[in-house]
């Protein structure tokens, strides 16, 4: 029988699905997620973050309902976030859909499928990336109670993986040819919290750097509050932790940092980012911002403006504020701002964001890097260096010389490292030439 999972949303869903892959991998044809062939099951682990996420997760779930109509599929199941949050309602509303499970119910998926749950399989996984990177999920839940987000609700309280057990997936992983691991939970630098009673990312990050095959290890998901000074260690003085933290503000006004119940300060999240581009010189900083959030005024957001003109982050993304059931904010706050005014300010926010990102861009023209092929379309080599992350980054775009490159097969450097020069960039892209391979 065939079988097919659409993930949707974040990277740790798509860490699940893997997990789940792998346990029926024996016993069903995988069929890969962006084909449409006919499949016997399909399986949509959702996401139900907010509403974008969650109107994505519908409208998929309506296309594999036609498609089932018309003969193409043959059950559907539907897991993740949106059916965690809403499980009572969702079965009467979308009845087509075979079978509902939470966000944690992964074994319960695979028992339902007719497979009995390998314990011995739980490090193992079927890459849905390519094959040199992966996401390494290192906890589940989330024990942080930001007023804006159903995390918590939908996902529990935060929970470890241990220590030996990730070692051990990292291992599996390098073995299948996976050169980079992208490190992820809700909130990375909490983790070990509840296993070890104090904060293990440090040591997590330096036992699997040892293990053989793996050359670049990146952060994702780090919360600011009690942030554990000595991850910084490891990036600075650690050759495979890359020189890149994602670290979700969300804002730097305390009024409204207050309202998110963020357990930080403006003055803390200013003398956090002093400290990271002290220790680690040359680190990039991912971060994203809320806009328009209750008690953002056109003071605070003003206040943010200038925070982000003075830190310059080398990426930032943001989404403006929305009510979302069962959060603080929803259940506490009165959302006046208007969406007009709302958007207004994302705009606003993002146009400056635009100009710092096109001036980073700009001064890495002239200097040599080493990056690793992503794919190779069309004459043209999709790239990324330590400083981006994939799918959330922007790329260094190589183009084929078939002279400098005489009698290699550009399709076999995918998923190699080479040597470029820097010698264009936009906002987001940046244009380089091989220097060596």
């Amino acid at each position: 029988m065939k079988i097919q999972i659409q993930t949707l949303g974040c990277s740790k869903n798509r860490v699940d699905s893997e997990h789940i892959l792998a346990q029926l991998e024996a016993a069903y044809e995988i069929v890969p997620e962006n084909s449409m062939e006919p499949v016997d099951v399909q399986i949509i682990n959702t996401c139900g973050f907010i509403g974008d996420a969650k109107e994505e997760s519908i409208q998929a779930i309506f296309e594999s309902v036609e498609r089932k109509k018309a003969g193409e599929i043959g059950r559907i199941f539907v897991c993740g976030c949106l059916s965690q949050r809403y499980k009572e309602e969702m079965p009467g509303l979308i009845p087509e859909v075979d079978a509902w499970f939470g966000a944690r119910d992964l074994e319960e998926i695979v028992e339902y499928l007719g497979v009995v749950p390998d314990e011995s399989k739980n490090s193992e996984r079927v890459l849905t990336t390519p094959s040199h990177y992966a996401f390494l999920k290192i906890a589940e839940g989330c024990d942080r109670r930001c007023s804006y987000c159903a995390i918590p609700h939908i996902r529990g309280a935060h929970k470890s993986v241990p220590i030996e057990e990730l070692v051990q997936e990292a291992t599996l992983l390098a073995a299948k040819g996976v050169k980079e691991l992208i490190v992820i939970a809700q909130d990375t630098t909490y983790y070990g919290l509840d296993l070890y009673h104090r904060r293990a990312l440090a040591e997590l990050l330096q036992k699997i750097s040892e293990v053989d095959g793996i050359e670049w290890i990146r952060i994702h998901y780090s919360y600011p509050a009690n942030f554990p000074e000595d991850v910084l260690d490891q990036m600075a003085n650690n050759p495979k932790v890359c020189a890149y933290m994602d670290i979700p503000l969300q804002h730097i006004a305390d009024k409204v940092l207050d309202n998110m119940h963020r357990n930080v300060t403006g003055e803390w999240t200013r003398t956090l980012i002093r400290t990271m581009r002290e220790k680690v010189p040359g680190v990039v900083l991912r971060t994203t911002m809320i806009v328009g959030h209750p008690g953002e005024t056109k003071r605070e957001f003003n206040e943010l403006l200038e925070f982000v003109k003075a830190t310059r982050f080398e990426r930032l993304g943001a989404f403006t504020y929305s009510d979302e059931e069962r959060t603080y904010g929803a259940e506490h706050f009165k959302d006046t701002i208007t969406q007009k005014e709302k958007q207004r300010r994302l705009d606003a926010l993002m146009e400056l964001q635009s100009e710092i990102s096109l001036e980073y861009n700009q001064s890495r023209v002239g200097t040599r890097e080493r990056v690793i092929v992503d794919s190779f379309s069309e004459g043209v080599f999709v790239c990324r260096s330590k400083f981006e992350s994939p799918d959330v980054d922007g790329e260094i775009l190589v183009k084929y010389d078939p002279v400098a490159m005489e009698g290699v097969d550009p399709y076999s450097l995918i998923g190699e490292f080479i040597e470029v020069e820097i010698v264009g960039a936009d906002e987001y892209d940046l244009i380089a030439d091989v220097v060596e391979i």
